[in-house]
């Protein structure tokens, strides 16, 4: 048989230590939760912020893109339900034309036309009378035919409609969407900020506008010729608004984000070009190489093609850059250089 051995008491020592660990270990936990986390560099900060607000600038493009085809499809609709008002209203009219013909013929008919002309007492005015019956038949069978056609009519701008109030309403969902995305972006960015002291948040301040003055002083706006006058009249609208804040979705003249600063300087100039940076990618010529820009091409950054600015000349752009900050000069080389459009 197996022996059956009590298990040693603890000594009093063995108790001393683990007590004494046990209180270290439930000490530093206290510590730790009650630590303050630790403030983050200015420069991770700036690189998380910068981040955060390109993938804000990118959420807001995406809603620019969405609030001008919501707009588009407004306008259609509403083109496309008044169209079926009309439609209706003409179908009707056809339906009642249609109604007194046929009344029109149960009046004069309901015998045989070769008996009534044998009991007819006047059998010329009895001729007469189905001559125009004839016609009666005549003008039913065209009547019937163009009210069949205005309801296939009716029936497609009907379906047309539809289709277009659906694509209406998931537009409007994706607008919202848009929109939430960059509000958050933008949040978490504060958030960010918020975490710095205020002298950290001062000094990215300072930073920020010693870069934007060392860039405006970079400047030689006779080093590249205008493009065009055109080029050179929506360029000088935007030098106009040096110094107005960046706002996402805005199109001026208070403020914008990047793609509506380009496109409210060229409708300055009496040029319509699309609403945001991805179409204005393709408003006009494209130019690959930065020694071929000139002064009033649009430039476009990014993989995805979301920010958009002016070539100013000397290696410079003008845009309007992030939130936060304003419209304003800064080196090409600050952002990946895509290509130039020439407009």
């Amino acid at each position: 048989m197996a022996s059956h051995r009590r298990p040693k008491p603890a000594t009093r020592t063995r108790v001393t230590v683990l007590t004494a660990t046990a209180a270290a270990a439930v000490a530093l936990s206290a510590q730790a939760a009650n630590a303050t986390p630790a403030k983050p560099s200015v420069k991770d900060a700036k690189a998380k912020v910068d981040a955060l607000y390109t993938q804000a600038e990118q959420a807001t493009e995406k809603y620019d893109a969405a609030n001008e085809k919501l707009h588009t499809l407004q306008k259609e609709a509403s083109s496309l339900q008044d169209q079926v008002a009309r439609q209706q209203q003409h179908l009707n009219q056809l339906r009642d034309g249609l109604g007194a013909i046929a009344a029109s013929q149960y009046r004069s008919g309901g015998i045989d036309p070769s008996l009534q002309l044998f009991l007819s007492s006047n059998p010329d005015s009895y001729l007469d009378q189905a001559t125009t019956l004839d016609q009666l038949g005549s003008l039913q069978a065209n009547a019937l035919d163009q009210l069949q056609n205005a309801k296939r009519t009716l029936d497609q701008q009907r379906a047309e409609a539809t289709t277009k109030l659906t694509e209406l309403q998931s537009t409007r969902t994706e607008l919202a969407q848009r929109k939430s995305e960059a509000k958050g972006k933008l949040a978490q960015a504060q958030q960010v900020l918020n975490s710095l002291t205020a002298e950290q948040r001062a000094q990215m301040q300072r930073d920020d506008a010693l870069a934007a003055s060392r860039a405006s002083s970079r400047v030689d706006l006779g080093s590249a010729p205008a493009a065009s006058n055109y080029a050179a009249a929506a360029f000088r609208a935007a030098q106009s608004k040096i110094g107005v804040p960046y706002v996402y979705g805005a199109t001026g003249p208070g403020s914008f984000d990047c793609s509506g600063l380009t496109s409210w300087a060229y409708k300055q100039a009496g040029v319509s070009i699309p609403r945001t940076s991805q179409e204005q990618a393709n408003a006009g010529t494209r130019i690959y190489s930065m020694s071929q820009l000139r002064q009033g091409d649009l430039v476009i950054f990014y993989g995805d093609y979301h920010h958009v600015g002016f070539y100013a000349g000397s290696g410079m752009v003008l845009h309007a850059p992030k939130p936060g900050a304003s419209v304003r000069y800064e080196a090409i080389g600050d952002m990946p250089f895509q290509f130039g459009v020439r407009i």
